[in-house]
């Protein structure tokens, strides 16, 4: 009888609409998503209680209604309410369970621009969460520059990142004092967030000598809520990150020109500075040359561009050469952070990892080498088999079909020194690295932090980007960690 009633009242209500623009607020009621309340969110909301089982994993940010953390008939009641005329309460604009950092631009400005930075006014509330101390606040605000930044997600999807610069340094959630950070979106990361995370947890336990750290926090941007971000220590020279000697811009004393350098395999040389050289010899086709960006020094004086130019181009040479025994290419690259830069971008199935966001930095001296790293965007790991679905987990990161030209690597891997200096760091790492880190207990850890934050920023978005794909991930990074040692590991010593 209860619910023979219910229905007769949704029937009644066929045509009342609540709506919201969206790029406000989400509205209160909007249980699936659609940035509509109407007659829809009722009948989801009304199935979810009477099965139990929402139709998404949303439900503890859309579902409940009245904010009590229960999904019940009081739910149902308040939303049909708001249809009818009722004020819905709020609605919340965070999960409450990581610290939020507040942003607002000189006169509520939209972040538009990857060049011309915003004035803002910021403050970050630790939401009581131990060890993070909140800094600021909205009577007492500290200020900032904020501008956008990335390339794929920037241009394809509505969640943006960006890069800001602190008018002062600040330990943020922990991380070293520091002016400049990134705030990831990471929008087409649809493996629970695990991508960038995996892959910069590898990259400490392997090693190397820097990893960019991360936390992940909610952001109020202007007031509106737009979701769960990372915020990431950008790479650049200092003390706490490459931790190089610093080159002046447009220096010219051959001494100083040969460090330090950080610089960029890039595979967007469109936007920003860059030297562009044949990484074969005598080829005048553009896919047969290398771009490299470089991002200190910023601005190049003739001598450091030469300089550049033909590191990189004898690099290739002693790269391309067909005496696979020679080790000429060795006095160019450091080939021990080589290999286990390789190792994690490899274990990541990242098709990108040598064509784009490739870094690299070089201290200061003729004798000192190419030093591979800080491991930095792995938003294409995965990919063959997250959309491609393949199953057959039997390849290399070069030797698969991929738009990404992987630079060096392909012909690095065919010299027998570079070989076995790669297996012996697998298997360094394989009996020491992994024992040390239960994968699976990371990655539970990790998405249990985040949950309750991905799903509201899941409702955000109108994205599905279940919790639950850290199973995936699981197979993923696990079939593949079997293969690699099937192919350097102890088994294969003759």
């Amino acid at each position: 009888m209860k619910k023979a009633l219910i229905i007769l009242i949704l029937l009644s209500m066929s045509s009342i609409l609540v709506a919201s623009a969206q790029g406000s607020l989400r509205p209160r009621g909007d249980v699936n998503c659609d940035w509509e309340v109407t007659l829809a969110d009722v009948n989801n909301l009304m199935d979810a209680i009477l099965t139990d089982k929402p139709f998404h994993p949303f439900y503890t940010y859309a579902y409940d209604i009245n904010g009590d953390n229960e999904i019940n008939i009081a739910d149902l009641n308040m939303l049909i309410g708001g249809i009818l005329g009722d004020e819905l309460p709020p609605m919340p604009t965070y999960s409450g369970t990581l610290p939020v950092l507040y942003i607002n631009t000189e006169g509520r400005q939209d972040i538009v621009s990857k060049e011309e930075y915003l004035h803002a006014e910021w403050w970050l509330d630790s939401m009581g969460i131990d060890s993070v101390e909140s800094i600021g606040s909205a009577d007492n605000p500290l200020t900032m520059l904020i501008k956008g930044r990335g390339n794929y997600t920037w241009n394809n999807f509505a969640k943006k990142s960006f890069r800001i610069k602190l008018d002062e340094k600040k330990p943020l959630l922990g991380m070293s004092s520091n002016r400049h950070f990134c705030l990831m979106g990471h929008p087409d990361d649809h493996l629970a967030r695990l991508k960038n995370t995996m892959g910069f947890e590898l990259s400490r336990r392997i090693g190397l000598a820097y990893t960019p750290a991360q936390e992940p926090v909610e952001v109020v941007l202007n007031g509106q809520y737009i979701g769960l971000y990372f915020l990431t220590e950008k790479i650049r020279v200092g003390k706490n990150r490459v931790n190089i000697e610093e080159q002046q811009d447009l220096e010219t004393d051959p001494a100083k020109i040969t460090g330090g350098w950080l610089l960029q395999i890039d595979n967007n040389p469109t936007e920003g500075e860059f030297v562009f050289v044949p990484e074969i010899a005598g080829s005048t086709d553009a896919d047969d040359w290398i771009a490299v960006s470089y991002h200190s020094p910023e601005v190049l004086s003739y001598e450091q561009e030469l300089w550049l130019k033909l590191l990189i181009m004898r690099t290739s040479n002693a790269i391309y050469t067909t005496n696979k025994s020679s080790t000429r290419w060795e006095q160019y690259i450091d080939i021990d952070t080589l290999a286990m830069f390789y190792i994690v971008g490899e274990i990541m199935d990242d098709l990108e990892y040598f064509a784009g966001s490739c870094y690299m930095y070089k201290h200061r001296g003729d004798s000192t080498k190419l030093i591979f790293g800080p491991v930095w965007d792995f938003g294409n790991a995965f990919q063959r088999w997250a959309i491609y679905h393949d199953t057959q987990f039997n390849k290399f990161i070069f030797e698969q079909p991929t738009p990404f030209r992987s630079h060096w690597i392909e012909k690095i891997m065919k010299f027998p020194h570079f070989q076995q200096v790669l297996e012996q760091h697998w298997r360094e790492f394989y009996d020491s690295g992994f024992n040390d880190l239960d994968i699976d207990q990371f990655i539970d850890d990790f998405v249990e932090q985040i949950t309750p934050a991905l799903n509201a920023d899941g409702c955000r978005w109108s994205h599905r980007d279940f919790c639950h794909q850290k199973d995936n991930f699981k197979t993923f990074i696990h079939r593949k960690i079997d293969w690699l040692q099937s192919q350097w590991g102890a088994d294969n010593e003759e």
